[in-house]
C-alpha cells in the first residue's frame, strides 16, 4: 500500500511541476487484435534512464489519445508505454513527433491471486482452475504411499482398480511435478511414491495440456498433479521393503525415484506370492476412450478357459500368485520444453484359481443347469516398451509415441462339467506395435494447423485344446477321441490420418478437419479333432473361417469451441463416408456396405457460480459392427459356447444424453454432484441362443433390436472441522432394458440395480484414526419368464482403526464384512480381519512390520451373480491366513 501511495504522489508531483512545460503532443490510437478500440488505457511517457514517468494520459472511448510532450526535453530515447487490465503491456520508442504512434494490444489472461486461509484446520487453496490439498493436512503416520492419502481427500474417490475420480468425474491424467511421466497408468505412482515426499495434491479443472490450444479449444477434463517438497526434488527417493513369512510367503519391493525439474523417474523391482496382483499397476484407465477417439477397434481375445466370474473381494483375498515385475519409467526435460520419455516393463506371473460354479438359466417351460469345477493355472509374460518425444510450447506442439507389446500366456485347466472331466490348455501370444504422431503449429495470423498420423499392427494367435473325448456326440459322431483343438487369429493393420485448421478469436474457435482411416483384417479359425490314433481332421465344414475384412473411412468435421469463463460450449459436426468389404469364399460370402454418416456431438458447461457448474452432453453415433460380427463358421469360444453369425453386418444408432450438476465449496470442504444419463441403442440384428444341458450355441439373426438404459447417480463429500472427519456418501440407480432370443422364445429383460454407500474417515488425534465404509446393493431382474424374477441384496462393510501409542510404534486393525441374501438360498456371511504392527528402529532408520492377513483363516468364499435370466452361484478357494515380517527402509 505504501508503494502505491508513493507512486501516486510522485505522479501527481510530476504532473504539477511539469504541466507548464508541455508544448506539443504525440497522438495515436490503441486497439486490440480484433480491431476494437481499447478505452481508458493508461498511456505513460517514460524515461528509460531513470524509469520515471514524464507525462501521462488515458485513451478516450474510441481508443484515441494525445500525450503531451515536455517543451525543454529531447524526445529521443523516450518511450511510450500502454497499460490496460486484461491486455499485455506494450512499449514503443518515439522516433518522429509528428507521426502517430498506434498500438495493437494482445489479450492477457490474468489468473486471480491464490486464496489462502491461515488456520490449523485442513484447508483447500484455490487459484483459477486449480484446487490444492496440503498432504500433511490429511495424512497419518500409517500412510506409506501417496495413494493412501488420496483416498482420504474430500471430493476425491478411488475405485477398487485404482481409478481416481474428482467429484464423480474420472481424471484424465496424474502429473508428476507437472510432467506426464505415466500417461493414464497412474497406479504406478499412487502405489509407489512415498506420501512424505509430496507437498500438495492439485486438482486441475478444464485441463488443456497442449499450450497452443489453451484458451482456444474447450476441455472439460480433470487432472491431478503431485507437487513435491524441496528435499524430495534434490535427491533420489526410495522406499524399500523385504518380507518373508508363513506359509512360505515372500514380498519384495525395491524402488528408486527422482523428481527433479529436469529428470523424473519411477523405477522399481517387485515380487511376491501374497496375492498382490502386480498387473494392477499397469492398468490404462482411459484406454477405451482413447481407442474410440482414434476410431480403432482392437480385436479382443476370442478364446478362454471358461466363463468364471471374479469374486467381489479385494484381489489379495483370493489370488494365488508368484509374480515379479521390473518397471522402468524415465523422463528427461531438455531446453525449450522438449521431453524424452521411456516407459518399459516386464512382468512374469504364475497364478492359480480353484473354483466351482452352479449356473441356472430359466427358460420358458424349461430350466438349464450347469455344474462345473475348475482348477486353473495361468502363466502370463507381459513385455511393454514405449518411447515418447514431446515438445509443448506456446506456439508449437509435437508428440510422437512408439509402442511395442508382446503378451504371452500359457494357461491350464482341469475341468469337470456336469460330471465329465476334461483337461484344457490355452496358448495366447499377442504381438503389437503402434506409432502416433501429432503436430500442432500456431501461425503468425494466430490460426492453428494440425497434422496427425497413427499406424498400428497387431496379431494374436490363440490355440486351445480340450480333451479327452469332450462331448463326442456333438463333435465326433459319438466316437471317442483324444483332443479338440480350436485355433483363432485376427491379424490387423490400422491407420488414421488427418489435417486440421483452427481459427481462434476472442469469442469462438472454429476447427475444420479432414482425414481418412483404413482397417485391414483377416480372421482365420478352425476347429479340429485329434483322433485316438493321432490323425487330425476338421470337426465339420462349418467350423472353419477365412474371412477378409477391409474398412475404409473418409471423413470431414467442423467443430466450434466457445472457451468462455462462464459458458463453455463445444459443438462437433462430423460427416463420414464409410465403405466396408468382407468376404469368405468357404461360405460364398461377399458383402459390400457403403454408408454416409452424420455423428453430431454437443457439450455445454455453464458456470452457475464461482465453484459450481451445470454440464450437458448429447451425442448421436452411427456405429457398425466388427469382423467378429460376420464370421459364419462356428468358433468354440469356451468349452460350452459355440458362436457363429447368420446376419448382415451389425449397424447401430447410439444416442446418449447426459446432464449433471457439480457443487463445490472449498472454504468448508464440501463437494456434491448429481448426474443423469440416458442411452438408447437401436440395432439391425439380435442374438439368438440355443441352450441345452451340455452346450450353448449362439448365432446372430437379422431382426431389429434395441436396448435402453438409465443411470442416475449422486455423490456428496464433506469434511467436518469439529469432528476432524471426512464424511462421504453416494447413490446410484441403474435400469437396463434389453431383448434376447433363447430357444426360439423372444424374452424382454429389465434389470434394475440400486446402490447406496456411506463412509467416514476420522482423525481422532495424533495417536488414533478410524475409517468406515458401507455399500448396499440391490439387484432385480425381471423377464417374461415368471421363474426368472430375482432379487439379490448385498452389503459390504469395511472398517479400520489405527493406534500410535508412541512415535516409534504403530498398530492397525482392519476388517471386511460381506453379506448376501437371495430368496431360496441361505444367507452368505463372511468376515475377514487383518492386523499390522510396526516398530521404528531409530538407530538403523528402519521399520519392522509384522502383518497377519485374513488371520481368521477364511479359506472358502461363496457368491451369487445375476444377469438377465441367469443366476450363478460360485464357490472359490482362498489362500487363507498369511503371516509376514517385513523390513522397511528408505534410501
Amino acid at each position: 500500500m505504501s508503494q502505491a501511495i508513493r507512486y501516486v504522489g510522485l505522479l501527481v508531483i510530476t504532473l504539477l511541476f511539469s504541466a507548464p512545460g508541455f508544448a506539443q503532443s504525440v497522438k495515436g490510437i490503441v486497439k486490440d487484435t480484433t480491431g476494437k478500440a481499447v478505452p481508458y488505457a493508461s498511456i505513460n511517457l517514460k524515461n528509460p534512464a531513470t524509469n520515471g514517468i514524464v507525462s501521462y494520459t488515458i485513451t478516450d472511448a474510441k481508443g484515441a489519445y494525445a500525450l503531451p510532450l515536455p517543451a525543454n526535453m529531447a524526445v529521443n530515447g523516450l518511450v511510450i508505454e500502454v497499460r490496460c487490465v486484461g491486455y499485455k503491456n506494450q512499449s514503443k520508442s518515439i522516433t518522429d513527433v509528428q507521426a502517430p504512434v498506434d498500438f495493437i494490444l494482445s489479450v492477457s489472461i490474468n489468473q486471480l491471486q491464490a486464496v489462502m486461509i491461515k488456520s490449523s484446520r485442513p484447508v483447500l487453496r484455490t487459484s483459477g482452475d486449480t484446487l490444492s490439498y496440503k498432504v500433511s493436512d490429511f495424512s497419518s503416520a500409517q500412510d506409506r504411499v501417496i495413494g493412501d492419502v488420496i483416498k482420504k481427500l474430500p471430493g476425491i474417490t478411488v475405485a477398487a482398480d485404482g481409478k481416481i475420480s474428482y467429484n464423480n468425474k474420472p481424471i484424465s491424467n496424474l502429473y508428476i511435478g507437472g510432467d506426464n511421466l505415466l500417461d493414464d497408468k497412474y497406479n504406478i505412482a499412487t502405489t509407489t511414491i512415498p506420501q512424505g515426499a509430496v507437498d500438495q495434491v492439485q486438482v486441475i479443472e478444464n485441463h488443456q495440456p497442449i499450450k497452443a490450444l489453451q484458451n482456444k479449444v474447450m476441455s472439460d477434463d480433470v487432472a491431478l498433479n503431485l507437487s513435491f517438497k524441496k528435499g524430495a526434488k534434490l535427491q533420489m527417493v526410495g522406499q524399500e521393503s523385504i518380507g518373508a513369512g508363513l506359509p512360505g510367503n515372500y514380498n519384495v519391493d525395491l524402488n528408486a525415484m527422482m523428481f527433479k525439474d529436469k529428470y523424473k523417474a519411477i523405477n522399481y523391482l517387485k515380487g511376491n506370492n501374497t496375492g498382490n496382483d502386480l498387473q494392477e499397476d499397469l492398468v490404462s484407465h482411459n484406454f477405451a476412450d482413447y481407442m474410440q477417439q482414434i476410431d480403432n477397434n482392437v480385436p479382443a481375445t476370442v478364446l478362454s478357459l471358461g466363463s468364471v466370474n471374479d469374486p467381489a473381494l479385494s484381489r489379495n483375498r483370493y489370488l494365488f500368485d508368484r509374480s515379479g515385475i521390473l518397471n522402468l519409467n524415465n523422463l528427461v526435460n531438455f531446453k525449450k520444453n522438449v521431453q524424452l520419455k521411456i516407459n518399459a516393463w516386464y512382468l512374469h506371473d504364475t497364478q492359480r484359481q480353484d473354483y466351482s460354479q452352479r449356473t441356472t438359466i430359466f427358460l420358458p417351460g424349461d430350466t438349464v443347469r450347469y455344474n462345473e469345477t475348475q482348477y486353473n493355472r495361468f502363466h502370463p509374460d507381459i513385455l511393454h516398451t514405449q518411447f515418447t518425444l514431446n515438445i509443448n510450447q506456446d506456439k508449437y506442439y509435437l508428440n510422437d509415441a512408439l509402442l511395442m507389446d508382446n503378451n504371452r500366456s500359457i494357461n491350464y485347466s482341469d475341468l469337470n462339467t456336469n460330471g465329465t472331466g476334461v483337461n484344457q490348455v490355452f496358448k495366447d501370444n499377442k504381438l503389437s506395435f503402434s506409432n502416433e504422431f501429432n503436430l500442432i503449429k500456431s501461425l503468425r495470423s494466430n490460426n492453428i494447423i494440425q497434422a496427425y498420423s497413427y499406424i498400428s499392427h497387431s496379431a494374436e494367435p490363440e490355440s486351445r485344446t480340450i480333451g479327452p473325448d469332450y462331448n463326442n456326440a456333438i463333435f465326433n459322431n459319438n466316437i471317442p477321441y483324444a483332443q479338440l483343438v480350436q485355433n483363432v487369429n485376427v491379424p490387423t493393420w490400422f491407420t488414421n490420418n488427418y489435417v486440421s485448421f483452427k481459427i481462434p478469436s476472442n469469442l469462438i474457435t472454429q476447427s475444420f478437419r479432414t482425414g481418412f482411416n483404413i482397417q485391414s483384417q483377416t480372421l482365420t479359425s478352425d476347429l479340429s479333432v485329434v483322433q485316438a490314433n493321432n490323425r487330425i481332421n476338421q470337426e465339420s465344414d462349418s467350423s472353419i473361417n477365412h474371412l477378409n475384412w477391409t474398412r475404409k473411412k473418409l471423413y470431414a468435421e467442423a467443430a466450434y469451441d466457445l472457451p468462455g469463463s462462464i459458458l463453455k460450449v463445444n459443438l462437433t459436426l462430423p460427416v463420414s463416408l464409410q465403405q466396408i468389404n468382407y468376404s469368405d469364399s468357404l461360405y460364398a460370402l461377399s458383402r459390400r456396405l457403403s454408408r454416409l454418416y452424420f455423428n453430431p456431438q454437443l457439450k455445454v458447461k455453464y458456470q452457475t457460480g464461482i465453484e459450481n457448474y451445470l454440464s450437458f452432453l448429447y451425442s448421436y453415433r452411427n456405429e457398425t459392427g466388427t469382423i467378429e460380427d460376420v464370421y459364419q463358421g462356428y468358433i468354440l469360444k469356451d468349452y460350452r459356447t459355440l458362436y457363429a453369425n447368420n446376419a448382415d453386418l451389425t449397424q447401430r444408432r447410439n444416442q446418449l444424453a447426459a446432464v449433471g450438476f457439480n457443487y463445490r465449496k472449498a472454504l468448508t470442504l464440501f463437494f456434491a454432484s448429481l448426474n443423469i444419463l440416458y442411452n438408447h441403442i437401436a440395432s439391425n440384428n439380435i442374438a439368438s441362443q440355443a441352450i441345452t444341458n451340455s452346450l450353448q450355441q449362439r448365432v446372430v439373426l437379422p431382426y431389429p433390436n434395441s436396448t435402453d438404459s438409465w443411470t442416475v447417480n449422486g455423490t456428496v463429500s464433506k469434511y467436518s472441522f469439529i469432528l476432524k472427519t471426512t464424511f462421504s456418501g453416494g447413490v446410484q440407480w441403474q435400469s437396463n432394458r434389453s431383448v434376447q432370443i433363447q430357444n426360439n422364445a423372444l424374452l424382454p429383460f429389465n434389470t434394475i440395480s440400486e446402490t447406496v454407500n456411506v463412509g467416514a474417515d476420522t482423525k481422532v488425534n495424533e495417536q488414533v484414526n478410524f475409517s468406515y465404509k458401507a455399500t448396499i446393493t440391490q439387484t432385480d431382474s425381471h423377464s417374461a419368464v415368471g421363474a426368472s424374477a430375482f432379487h439379490i441384496n448385498q452389503l459390504l462393510q469395511q472398517a479400520s482403526i489405527n493406534y500410535n501409542p508412541t512415535a516409534n510404534l504403530q498398530f492397525k486393525l482392519s476388517g471386511e464384512h460381506y453379506f448376501t441374501r437371495q430368496q431360496g438360498n441361505p444367507d452368505l456371511k463372511y468376515f475377514f480381519a487383518d492386523a499390522v504392527a510396526k516398530f521404528r528402529i531409530e538407530k538403523w532408520k528402519t521399520d519392522l512390520e509384522l502383518s497377519a492377513v485374513n488371520f481368521l483363516n477364511i479359506k472358502t468364499y461363496n457368491a451369487l451373480y445375476l444377469s438377465a435370466n441367469t443366476l450363478t452361484a460360485s464357490s472359490y478357494t482362498l489362500p487363507g491366513r498369511i503371516i509376514l515380517l517385513k523390513l522397511l527402509f528408505n534410501i
